[in-house]
């Protein structure tokens, strides 16, 4: 009982000491304040080179997720970017603004540039900083399906102030969901959202002095040491909190693709895409005409599985795969029915046609190559030659299985009485009929089949029989 009553008098003083104990922890945590510093650590760099893909969407949503749960001070996106597609700009974007960890955008080196996504990407990051000689802008949507200019204007449209002039209500609409989206980033991180609008209707673009002058970007910086050092000091928004950053003199971590990244972005290449898709076809074809030779089957399966993953996450026509598929049943029905090369290369036709086709844009880095779809082209028409040439070659040949292979078959005769007798055929004991005398050991030439009964004639008879040799000479 003295226990008892000692410990309901602890209680009190044990739940006030657990409450001042939280209070404390929520004034020193880094949530408690409207402002706190950066954790402590390193910059983590991310390397954005090239188009904008699937491949390196995974980099970089990957790389700062994992910056974040090491606790990095920063995130350095080092991009250098003609653009790429919109499902994979944004998710770069949405991965930055969720990011608890400040990300830097940084166009560098000197000659880069972060055009179309990549000026959405900057304009996403905490900090965007351009070195000198560098470029940003032409952030119009590029028209799909299409060759030149954005939503079908001139080289000359913009040039003179005036807005792109859209070819259709939904162009207009995508321009305008563009505009809505790159002035809500701009707003966000305080940068200039009319440049940035003119960026996305006009195609305008800027070198990195007058970007830092208008305020599309936040300060200059030629090499990594001036980009920490323009960034130390500044208050960004990064995880639902203000942070100053406290950048100058970090440890600097370059983190480039692993080979993951590297190996999506060979994958998604659609140049590579499409051969593998063609491959994996024409492996399964010759796998189905040579049943049982195991290897085409299995690289063809391999091949063909990778390539549909590859055009799964590339923005692909209907247009053009349907023309492929065409081409493909094209080619087979020439494989297993021969029309001397009519199917053939009307498949052939019909997969150039639907390469052309295939990839709906025209981004540098995302469409398909001239050399490889010619290369296509008359690889499909080789194949389809060879199949008519193989069924050409197959009809000429003699026939080897069946009853019709028996006649002209070279036939011993074992005995023979009253125009019936045996003979050996193939190593055969066969019945046989005929109406010239023969004695055991004769030899003889099938020229019919009856049923199981074969009819023998004397070889010169038999040639005759079947139109061939000197006898059928004579008799013409």
């Amino acid at each position: 009982m003295p226990d008892m009553r000692l410990l309901r008098r602890a209680v009190p003083g044990l739940r006030l000491l657990v409450i001042t104990l939280l209070v404390l922890a929520g004034a020193v945590g880094p949530g408690a304040g409207q402002t706190g510093p950066a954790a402590s650590g390193r910059a983590v760099v991310l390397t954005l080179e090239g188009a904008v893909t699937p491949a390196s969407a995974d980099y970089l949503v990957r790389g700062i997720a994992e910056a974040g749960a090491e606790g990095a001070s920063l995130v350095v996106i080092r991009m250098d970017t003609p653009g790429g597609l919109d499902t994979s700009m944004r998710e770069i974007v949405r991965a930055i603004l969720a990011s608890p960890v400040p990300v830097a955008g940084w166009v560098a080196p000197g000659g880069a540039r972060a055009a179309s996504a990549g000026t959405y990407i900057l304009y996403a990051s905490h900090v965007a900083a351009m070195a000198p000689g560098t470029n940003i802008g032409a952030a119009t949507p590029v028209q799909l399906g299409g060759g030149g200019s954005p939503f079908g204007g001139t080289e000359e449209d913009g040039g003179d102030g005036e807005d792109l002039a859209p070819g259709s209500a939904s162009e207009a609409k995508a321009i305008n969901d563009a505009v809505a989206y790159i002035r809500g980033l701009a707003t966000l991180r305080g940068r200039n959202a009319d440049w940035a609008e003119r960026a996305v209707r006009r195609a305008e673009s800027l070198g990195a002095m007058e970007a830092a002058e208008i305020g599309a970007i936040d300060f200059v910086a030629a090499n990594m040491e001036a980009l920490l050092e323009g960034a130390d000091g500044r208050e960004v928004e990064a995880g639902g909190r203000t942070v100053t950053l406290a950048t100058a003199g970090l440890e600097v971590e370059e983190r480039p693709p692993g080979l993951k990244t590297r190996l999506l972005s060979v994958l998604t290449d659609p140049n590579v895409a499409l051969i593998l898709m063609m491959v994996g076809i024409y492996g399964i074809i010759f796998e189905f005409i040579n049943p049982g030779a195991i290897f085409p089957g299995v690289i063809g399966a391999i091949s063909l599985l990778t390539g549909f993953y590859a055009l799964s996450v590339l923005p692909v026509t209907f247009a053009g795969a349907g023309l492929m598929l065409l081409g493909v049943a094209l080619i087979v029905a020439e494989a297993f029915t021969p029309s001397f090369g009519v199917l053939g290369i009307g498949g052939a036709v019909a997969i150039t046609l639907g390469a052309t086709l295939l990839v709906d844009t025209d981004m540098p880095g995302l469409a398909l190559s001239w050399p490889v779809i010619a290369a296509l082209g008359v690889a499909s028409l080789a194949f389809a030659l060879l199949v008519a040439r193989m069924a050409v070659g197959s009809r000429r040949q003699p026939v080897t299985t069946g009853r019709e292979q028996m006649i002209g078959s070279r036939a011993i005769v074992l005995e023979w009485r009253e125009g019936r007798g045996a003979v050996q055929v193939h190593g055969e004991r066969w019945q046989a009929t005929g109406e010239e005398p023969f004695v055991a050991g004769d030899e003889a030439e099938v020229v019919g089949v009856e049923g199981l009964v074969l009819r023998i004639a004397r070889r010169e008879r038999g040639e005759a029989a079947r139109g061939t040799g000197p006898a059928a000479r004579q008799l013409e």
